[in-house]
């Protein structure tokens, strides 16, 4: 049978979510505990290949197994000889056709930022610590000329192919002072395209950008126009909608 699981993780100490030949990475562990559960070798597929560094709420992954007993007991197993920064939160048998990637329909990261002139600590391996205050109006309206279908490549380059063109469903700016998060929803995303995405944005919040040579960026369609990218450690993937 098919499985498909929402996986959590913390990414600081691996390098990405891709299996790589000399460095941890979340698929190999994810590999790894369903080799020992249930002595198979498995293949394990994403819906998204999250950077090194980068963490997850809601990544969607699915696998192929002759497991017998249970999908309760084999989330169970999972957990508990997966590392303690990886859980499995849900499992569920799905059509064999079910690819997570391929059938998702959109997918959603927030970036989270801790805006003080002093740092927390306590958050330094899930936010970007900003210094300076941020003008959160100006990056709301920045912000929401990336809705749409737009040609992104002034922010990232395509995981395979050339095709740089995606649909943002939605973007949001929240505040929770101190804390600002930055919510994106699209159908895809480029390689890097939420990093300097939010890294173009801090631009315009510390007014080193106007809103109106933000939307100049995305028009001119060249990646050297871009701001910073954002570090990885602020990312978060929250959800995958199918």
């Amino acid at each position: 049978m098919r499985v498909r699981a929402i996986v959590a993780y913390d990414g600081t100490d691996y390098c990405g979510f891709q299996r790589q030949t000399e460095a941890p990475t979340v698929q190999q562990a994810l590999e790894h505990a369903l080799e020992q559960v249930t002595r198979e070798t498995s293949t394990v597929l994403a819906a998204g290949r999250t950077d090194s560094g980068v963490h997850a709420e809601g990544q969607v992954i699915a696998f192929d197994t002759a497991w017998r007993h249970g999908l309760d007991d084999l989330q169970r197993a999972l957990n508990a000889v997966l590392p303690q920064d990886i859980a499995v939160r849900e499992v569920a048998e799905v059509p064999q056709s079910f690819h997570p990637r391929y059938s998702a329909r959109s997918r959603s990261y927030r970036y989270s930022i801790y805006n003080s002139s002093v740092r927390d600590p306590i958050s330094r391996r899930y936010s970007l610590h900003v210094a300076r205050p941020l003008d959160l109006a100006a990056m709301r309206l920045a912000a929401a000329t990336l809705v749409g279908e737009h040609d992104f490549a002034a922010f990232g380059q395509p995981p395979k192919g050339s095709v740089t063109i995606r649909r943002v469903e939605r973007v949001e700016w929240s505040a929770e002072l101190p804390w600002l998060f930055f919510t994106i929803e699209a159908n895809a995303f480029l390689f890097r395209m939420v990093r300097s995405v939010v890294g173009t944005l801090l631009e315009v919040g510390l007014g080193r950008l106007h809103v109106d040579e933000f939307g100049g960026i995305l028009a001119s369609k060249d990646r050297s126009q871009a701001g910073p990218t954002a570090p990885p450690h602020g990312l978060c993937l929250m959800e995958v909608t199918y």
